[in-house]
């Protein structure tokens, strides 16, 4: 099995890395976004443009130092993420999506939408059981 994330001799394009045309092009960005936080990365960077790592961490509520940074590692090794330092001292950094990750708006809209509207639909059957 080769590496999902490795360029082909198109750049941008993805390896193919698993058997099925019909499921294969859905785990290749679920490979990508599946993990629990990072598509809300992506959001809040689409959203509010590069952002400074403790900017980062108040934007996605809920998420540790830890996390964020494992996570903002993986999306860097994934070419969805740029890390830039912006100054020495005192030390900052700034992150960004890159090309690649602003490609992914339409998915990570599409899932913003449809999570509103089943968010209230998933809160009034709780509501009607109690």
């Amino acid at each position: 099995m080769t590496d999902p994330t490795t360029d082909d001799d198109t750049g941008d394009r993805l390896a193919v890395w698993c058997e099925g045309e019909d499921w294969c092009p859905v785990t290749t960005t679920a490979t990508l976004i599946g993990k629990k936080w990072h598509p809300v990365i992506v959001h809040r960077l689409l959203d509010e443009g590069p952002c400074g790592f403790n900017e980062l961490q108040e934007s996605v509520d809920g998420i540790s130092s830890k996390v964020l940074s494992d996570s903002l590692d993986d999306l860097q090794e994934k070419r969805l993420v740029n890390r830039e330092i912006v100054s020495e001292k005192p030390f900052r950094v700034e992150y960004s999506l890159t090309d690649h990750g602003k490609s992914l708006e339409p998915v990570i809209v599409e899932m913003r939408d449809w999570g509103i509207e089943h968010i209230d639909e998933a809160a009034d059957k709780e509501s009607s059981v109690a």
